[in-house]
């Protein structure tokens, strides 16, 4: 059930992002572009979703428990870390390039276009190459501490 629950509601993120026009990358960069034809419904966009999540998220928060078992996962870290200024910085330049975030541009790879599937293969190849870095970096930490 919880597959089911998580297909579909990918799917309705899917359809949103598609009705907002969101996975059209001439949107985001249209957003992005300050001093020419500034376009901004992709604000309209986000600021529609941060006010449903912040209604919805305190209604569910209040059950205590999530529909199909288990405990709610949330963050406990309220720092700012070099590494998450970083990985945010590289995720915006990014999306600001292609046009593209890791949702919408999913999404687009079911128009089979070649701008979408470069992009979700170079973010798939970029996510495997960070695991590899940090995984060899936690490999070389471990090895180089003492035991006791």
């Amino acid at each position: 059930m919880k597959h089911l629950v998580s297909f579909a509601t990918g799917v309705l993120f899917a359809v949103g992002l598609a009705l907002a026009g969101m996975t059209q990358p001439h949107k985001v960069v249209g957003f992005l572009d300050f001093t020419g034809s500034w376009d901004p419904s992709l604000a309209f966009v986000m600021g529609g979703a941060v006010v449903v999540y912040a209604v919805l998220m305190r209604l569910v928060l209040r059950r205590g428990a999530p529909l199909l078992g288990g405990a709610f996962a949330l963050p406990t870290r309220r720092d700012l870390s070099p590494r998450l200024l970083a990985g945010s910085a590289m995720f915006g330049v990014g999306w600001g390039m292609a046009g593209f975030c890791p949702g919408p541009a999913l999404t687009s790879v079911g128009t089979l276009g070649t701008g979408p599937l470069i992009f979700v293969v170079a973010m798939s190849a970029g996510m495997l190459l960070h695991d590899l870095v940090f995984e060899r970096i936690a490999l070389a930490r471990t090895a180089t501490q003492p035991s006791c």
